[in-house]
């Protein structure tokens, strides 16, 4: 599927408000509600979009700390990479996880209370992940951009939305 600009303002718009009406992308875009909820369904079953979700402010839920831990396992065969990603799909504090080329295998986002916190999750959850050789970690001491959605898929004039 080709998307064109009508399309590409639906997605935008829903980029930055996912509880936008179609009413009101209907106005935004210039199209009926009727098309815009033909569209979105359309983008929807092309995959363009996954789902609809809620940006959570995890600092109210007591998780400030991010870490982002670097993981290198004892080896790269098939069953070393089965076993690790099987075992910290199951980890609670584990946020993101990606497999990575370079000097590490993986890096896992882990999300913690404070320091003392992670150093639990760390003894509870990481040090137990199978066919592990080192673990590594970084706190991360501010966030600079948290961007769902890149500015360049839409061009960079999009309005800017405060998370």
């Amino acid at each position: 599927m080709k998307l064109d600009h009508i399309d590409t303002t639906i997605l935008s718009e829903l980029a930055l408000n996912a509880r936008a009406s179609q009413v009101e992308l209907a106005e935004r875009v210039g199209l009926s509600s009727t098309a815009i909820a033909r569209r979105q369904k359309v983008l929807e079953e092309e995959g363009f979009i996954r789902g609809y979700q809620a940006v959570l402010d995890l600092a109210r839920f007591g998780l400030s700390t991010t870490v982002l831990v670097r993981v290198t396992l004892e080896s790269q065969n098939e069953d070393a990479l089965k076993s690790f990603e099987a075992a910290v799909v199951d980890c609670p504090s584990v946020v993101r996880c990606f497999l990575m080329s370079g000097s590490d295998d993986y890096i896992v986002i882990v999300l913690a209370r404070d320091i003392e916190d992670f150093e639990r999750i760390h003894r509870t959850e990481l040090s137990r992940l199978p066919r592990v050789a080192r673990i590594q970690s970084s706190f991360a001491m501010r966030e600079v951009v948290n961007r769902a959605v890149p500015p360049v898929i839409f061009g960079s004039s999009r309005r800017r939305v405060k998370t």
